[in-house]
């Protein structure tokens, strides 16, 4: 039975009934990173340095060496990012089971309210009022805010930086809460640079998504592109990080299943 599953699935791949989406944007140096206040450490962009390429340090093969923060481009936010997860078990992505990095997801879209305002704010009533017309949110579900933010990347609009910080959307602790105790999410999953709003520095208490989601031993996703290439039920994340001991996160390569008759 099992073997007959994953010939079908295999199928399915393959025929395109089933359409595998990128989620990912390209990692280069020019992908910006979030921002902290000038008192913090800051999170290193993206390098990358020739070895050799079909030349005098390496007649036949080309390679690179690179570095960068574990949280730079489209990464994978562990527990133990946050202190409030810092005393959890499997808190770290060489920890985590497996398992945890294909789940289901639900696209919640607030595109137009994130294009009125850029510091829109999801809270609870809003995701109350948003299952009343779409459908109660599964639990072990990643939860995706659809934003359209990756269509800024390239541009200062991205980072949205003025002069009292960053100005993106994002959750309030109501809305985190409900996400992780009433809907018994896997995690958040966002366009922007992080899953805090831009001005949640501000909030009561601040940074909620990561202070609640990581506490509870949930999950993050940052710098995802394409969410509105998804339904808004139906499609599976695969997001595998880096196996990095003791690593509180990672960039990765993640990639959506969707139905291909839906295209």
């Amino acid at each position: 039975m099992n073997q007959q599953l994953l010939s079908s699935l295999a199928g399915a791949l393959s025929s395109g009934q089933i359409r595998v989406i990128d989620l990912t944007n390209t990692l280069s140096p020019e992908f910006p990173v979030i921002v902290l206040p000038p008192e913090f450490g800051q999170c290193m962009t993206f390098k990358m340095e020739e070895v050799s390429r079909y030349n005098e340090n390496g007649a036949a093969w080309y390679w690179n060496n690179i570095s960068m923060n574990e949280h730079t481009g489209t990464h994978f936010d562990a527990p133990a990012h946050w202190v409030t997860g810092r005393d959890l078990p499997s808190n770290t992505v060489d920890a985590i089971p497996v398992q945890k990095f294909v789940a289901p997801v639900v696209v919640i879209d607030i595109s137009m309210e994130s294009a009125a305002d850029a510091d829109f704010v999801v809270t609870r009533d809003f995701l109350e009022n948003w299952e009343k017309k779409n459908g109660s949110i599964p639990p072990q579900h990643w939860i995706a805010l659809r934003t359209d933010w990756y269509k800024r990347v390239g541009t200062p609009e991205y980072l949205n930086l003025q002069e009292d910080g960053a100005h993106s959307p994002g959750p309030d602790a109501g809305a985190v809460e409900f996400m992780v105790h009433e809907r018994d999410c896997v995690g958040l999953a966002v366009e922007t640079v992080g899953t805090d709003a831009g001005q949640a520095f501000h909030f009561n208490p601040p940074l909620p998504a990561h202070s609640i989601l990581h506490g509870n031993n949930r999950f993050g996703l940052q710098c995802l592109t394409n969410l509105d290439k998804l339904p808004t039920f139906g499609a599976m994340i695969v997001a595998c990080p880096l196996k990095i001991e003791g690593g509180s996160g990672s960039p990765l390569r993640v990639i959506a299943l969707v139905d291909g008759e839906g295209a």
